[in-house]
């Protein structure tokens, strides 16, 4: 199973990297003569974000450890959402989104913090 659980882990790091790379691209190039100053602020929030949870998932997968499919769970889905949120906010989306933008980042702290837990939990042989 842990073979299932890294193959996630990198597709979804490969996957929230590029396009991390891609929307940061386009603020850079798009949107900075259109957003004001708080937008941008957002939206590189969730680029810089997002590019770190998915060096982190591409990380976990390739490491190969066992049991890691919740963490990556956990981490993919708050990335998705913490950024979401933001991006959605910047181009103008309600401000109620931000309400939502912590469920992500809890989210993603639950990952880390899982993966911690099974590390530590795991024989030692097994990490």
């Amino acid at each position: 199973m842990h073979k299932d659980s890294s193959r996630f882990a990198l597709l979804a790091g490969a996957l929230l990297a590029a396009l991390g790379v891609a929307l940061g691209a386009f603020a850079a190039h798009g949107l900075r003569a259109v957003l004001d100053q708080t937008a941008l602020a957002w939206w590189q929030t969730a680029v810089q974000y997002q590019m770190w949870h998915a060096i982190g998932l591409i990380a976990l997968g390739a490491a190969r450890l066992p049991r890691t499919l919740l963490p990556a769970l956990l981490l993919a889905t708050g990335t998705v959402i913490f950024a979401s949120t933001l991006y959605a906010m910047a181009l103008g989306g309600p401000r109620w989104l931000g309400a939502i933008t912590p469920i992500g980042g809890s989210l993603m702290i639950a990952g880390w913090l899982v993966l911690a837990w099974r590390v530590l939990r795991s024989p030692s042989r097994a990490v």
